[in-house]
């Protein structure tokens, strides 16, 4: 769903963007699906105001939910745990752009420790495109999420860094070629 206008079938919460501030917006307003990847909605309403709108609230769209991923398989038949969650990541977008936190390059670290009672730990080091975005909270809140969902993890630390800053360098091709800068 991409670029329709449709009007709420249900109250929904949903997050101002870029501001991060959660809002409530009301069954029957209009709004214009900007975009819809990974988990979320981007929507934005006839006041110019641009939200982002959860999965667990998608039926307001008239969409359903995601599907839930099947199980995740054992270590003998996927690749390391690691790699699993830095793919978990790649479905974590930004709400104002196209493009995943990973091909962003908002990623610095995804590392994965045994913990001593069992189960892992993953620890996300990342940035964002500016310190002041009011999505912080948002994203790292979606990533915890997301993560903790991983077969084999049992604990999730994401931290927020600012050294070294983001610049569009640190992004792939993809994502480049994705907004145009190629």
């Amino acid at each position: 769903m991409t670029s329709t206008t449709v009007q709420l079938r249900r109250d929904c919460r949903a997050v101002e963007v870029p501001q991060g501030s959660e809002t409530v917006v009301k069954q029957g307003t209009p709004v214009r699906v900007l975009q819809s990847l990974g988990d979320s909605h981007t929507v934005i309403t006839e006041r110019r105001q641009m939200l982002r709108i959860d999965a667990a609230d998608s039926d307001a769209l008239g969409v359903d939910p995601p599907k839930k991923a099947p199980p995740a398989l054992s270590a003998a038949q996927r690749q390391s745990l690691e790699e699993r969650c830095l793919e978990v990541l790649e479905a974590c977008y930004d709400p104002e752009l196209p493009v995943n936190v990973v091909d962003l390059g908002l990623v610095y670290v995804c590392q994965v420790t045994p913990l001593a009672a069992g189960g892992n730990e993953v620890l996300v080091l990342m940035t964002l495109t500016s310190p002041g975005c009011g999505m912080s909270d948002v994203l790292v809140h979606e990533i915890e999420q997301k993560l903790a969902g991983v077969e084999g993890v049992s604990g999730v630390k994401v931290e927020i860094v600012f050294d070294p800053p983001w610049t569009p360098d640190r992004m792939t091709d993809a994502a480049r070629l994705l907004l145009g800068m190629m």
